[in-house]
């Protein structure tokens, strides 16, 4: 479906998405493009790491946001982020905005969600992490700087929740 008239944070949709299976594919795509593409994976490996979603675990899980079946970003929960730190646990990873999308406070919203829903797996508290660039971002939501120049890609590592 192409939006009519603005996209707003207020007409989109945040979705689980064990309730949105067809979204999928563009989680897969996106998350490929972004992040394992340039690392030489095959689309199929991350594929088969979004269909880990789809299972009644508690984590993995994936959050859609989505216009009516116009795919719009994605955020995820998933044990494990950051090989340096395997210790912590759960982490919100793969946060993807399509370009059009960006500015209207739809990260914020899909992070802020993922981050809650996380919680509510019982942790205390959850973990991020992402290039120095996007540490206004972050903090602006409510992220706490916990570490930085973490790994070979000098990452931030945020925390939020109680701990």
């Amino acid at each position: 479906m192409v939006p009519r008239g603005p996209v707003t944070v207020e007409n989109i949709t945040i979705s689980n998405l064990r309730a949105v299976p067809h979204l999928a594919v563009d989680v897969a795509d996106r998350v490929w493009r972004a992040w394992w593409k340039p690392a030489g994976f095959p689309l199929e490996h991350i594929s088969e790491r979004v269909r880990e979603n789809l299972t009644g675990k508690p984590l993995p899980f994936a959050l859609v946001a989505h216009y009516g079946s116009t795919f719009v970003g994605t955020a995820s929960a998933i044990v494990s982020d950051l090989e340096e730190r395997p210790h912590f646990t759960p982490w919100v990873a793969a946060v993807w905005i399509d370009p059009p999308f960006r500015r209207l406070g739809i990260g914020g919203a899909i992070v802020r969600d993922a981050a809650h829903a996380a919680l509510a797996t019982g942790a205390d508290t959850v973990y991020l992490c992402a290039l120095p660039a996007k540490r206004r971002f972050y903090e602006v939501l409510g992220w706490s700087r916990h570490e930085e120049n973490v790994g070979h890609h000098g990452l931030d590592v945020f925390t939020f929740g109680q701990g």
